[in-house]
């Protein structure tokens, strides 16, 4: 092994170690494998850079802002209006959220058509009284699923064809992903929908409704005693007594701007910040009956009496997604970011108690936030947010005059790829600047749209692709392999090939698993003088199966608070389900894309 092998091969043992710590950010870690490519000399200084315009970058750059356009065209919700009358039993509701999100997960984001659907199977539990956790995974495996059967449907595939189009000449065209990826999906979704849904933990679907996952005790408040409150001169205990128990009081806020563990039998005082616990329905209500008023930092009022403000405020509970721009961020950013439209008053979040004040909290996926709105049509500021709002509180039907037109471009920029007059990336492109024209897509938020991280970790990650192979170390690694594997028969390298593939993308970004598993698939294929086709078709399919953990794809990290679920619930699901399709897949490669 020469000192180049060994520095790439450590550069890549660094970001897998990285990726699977977890603690850095993936396009953190795709910066710092490319700083290193750099300073090692594996690749000259003025190429560091061109991974960010690579063709496959542009194109998942393109495909998300086409999902955004098919979003706000109200091309999905058109489709959602229709299933209420499909959902009056359990296996029809689950049959048609799953395959509806599947098959919307085939032509835009993944991510981006869970959140259509995520606030209508809320609602559709609540309607027909089930629990939402019997909907929610499947829902977000469903989507996972989908985006197996085309080229755009999820970054790995366009990955994948890039990386085909180097080693035989040609990419893969958008409908190459169908032979195998619409039967597995198919397989799966049949599977969820028939079996799958009973290995769900029974205490995650046991009678708990919609309304019963964000339950009174998940949401905490702060707020400040008016001067003629009826409070003053009583007792902490004497709250929940007063209000029928509706909220509770948990904490109060010192001198020292610290949470104390309040004294039942302290005396409330004029201006003292309490910590309570309670529904935003029985908020309302004691608001101005107890002389309270709810606040979201140190000094600003968040809520006062309609009489006070001189205008009325309404509420909105919403779900931060994993894409979303608050992540990180304090309550604060949602009062800039929205003009001083929103702001937060309360937070609910499964995964830890909330021991911190809230102007201090930093936003996690799938905490559920509890918003203040002034006036009435604040829903597209809290989805540009990458919030994604609760069906208590309105559902967005996008644009429905515009969905046909929209649908229309997005067929016409498929046809010119297929038919060879213009790449992929260029086709969208082109779609992109059709939808800005007809005002589907607004061009203030355009670039809001594009997942940057996702973009940073592609750019990133390609320099060390190129350092593998330039040194050899690819080579290198699928010779070893072929050494230990050299009496298997050539499905066995397949299916092995899917499982390891499988593996890395349930523990970090199924694009990053992508572009390290794909030169490796065809360097293992010139070993053994076979078709690369059949190996990068089964690193495509592996890459898209993150069922184990909700850290393996985005969907599933989204479902998690609103579903009730646990870390350890989702391989419970995603186990057989892989096995499943590693069962059907490899038959299907060995068919579909013969050696």
């Amino acid at each position: 092994m020469t000192l180049e092998q060994m520095i790439a091969l450590g550069l890549l043992i660094l970001a897998l170690t990285l990726f699977i710590w977890g603690k850095l950010r993936h396009d953190i870690v795709a910066l710092i494998v490319m700083i290193g490519t750099g300073l090692s000399g594996l690749v000259p200084a003025d190429a560091l850079v061109e991974g960010f315009g690579h063709p496959a970058v542009i194109t998942v750059a393109a495909v998300l802002v086409v999902s955004r356009a098919l979003k706000n065209a109200g091309t999905v919700d058109i489709i959602a209006r229709y299933i209420g009358p499909f959902t009056k039993t359990s296996f029809s509701q689950m049959a048609v959220l799953t395959g509806v999100c599947a098959l919307a997960s085939a032509f835009m984001n993944n991510v981006g058509a869970l959140a259509v659907l995520l606030p209508v199977a809320l609602a559709s539990a609540e309607e027909r009284g089930r629990p939402p956790a019997l909907l929610l995974m499947p829902l977000a495996f469903g989507s996972i699923l989908g985006g197996m059967m085309t080229l755009i449907g999820t970054p790995p595939n366009i990955i994948i064809s890039s990386f085909r189009a180097n080693a035989v000449g040609a990419p893969y065209t958008m409908f190459d992903f169908s032979y195998v990826g619409a039967p597995v999906a198919l397989v799966g979704l049949f599977f969820i929908t028939l079996i799958g849904w009973r290995l769900i933990p029974k205490e995650r679907k046991g009678g708990v409704s919609g309304d019963a996952l964000f339950h009174i005790n998940d949401y905490v408040v702060e707020a400040r005693v008016r001067e003629k409150s009826k409070l003053i001169g009583k007792r902490m205990v004497h709250l929940e007594q007063m209000t029928g128990e509706e909220i509770a009081a948990t904490g109060k806020v010192g001198p020292d701007g610290q949470i104390e563990t309040p004294d039942p039998w302290r005396t409330i005082n004029h201006n003292d910040i309490l910590i309570l616990r309670a529904d935003p329905k029985d908020l309302e209500p004691w608001i101005d009956e107890l002389g309270l008023e709810l606040i979201t930092d140190r000094s600003k009022t968040a809520m006062q009496s309609e009489k006070e403000r001189g205008e009325a405020l309404h509420l909105s509970e919403a779900i931060v997604s994993p894409d979303s721009m608050l992540l990180g961020r304090s309550a604060a950013s949602i009062e800039r970011r929205s003009g001083y439209q929103l702001s937060l008053l309360a937070l609910a979040r499964k995964s830890e108690p909330v021991r911190r004040r809230l102007h201090n909290v930093r936003f996690q996926a799938g905490d559920v936030l509890l918003l203040q709105q002034r006036g009435e049509q604040q829903l597209e500021l809290i989805q540009e947010m990458g919030l994604l709002p609760l069906p208590e509180r309105g559902l967005s039907l996008g644009q429905p005059r515009k969905a046909l037109t929209a649908v229309l471009i997005f067929a016409g920029c498929i046809a010119l790829s297929m038919l060879g007059i213009l790449p992929i990336a260029v086709a969208f492109i082109t779609a992109i600047v059709a939808y800005l024209l007809l005002d589907i897509l607004n061009l203030r938020e355009l670039y809001s749209y594009i997942d940057w991280p996702v973009i940073v970790l592609l750019g990133g990650m390609i320099p060390l692709g190129t350092a593998l192979e330039a040194s050899g170390t690819t080579a290198l690694i699928a010779g070893s392999l072929l050494e230990l594997t050299g009496n298997l028969p050539a499905w066995c390298i397949i299916a092995l090939l899917m499982v390891v593939t499988m593996f890395l993308s349930d523990l970090m970004n199924n694009a990053a698993t992508a572009l390290i598993m794909a030169p490796l698939a065809i360097a293992i294929a010139g070993g053994m003088g076979v078709n690369p086709d059949p190996l990068l078709m089964s690193v495509a399919i592996g890459a898209s199966c993150a069922f184990l953990t909700p850290i393996g794809h985005q969907s599933n990290t989204l479902v998690m608070a609103p579903g009730g679920y646990r870390f350890g619930d989702y391989w419970r699901l995603g186990l057989p389900l892989e096995v499943l399709i590693v069962a059907v897949a490899v038959p299907l490669l060995m068919v579909f894309w013969p050696l």
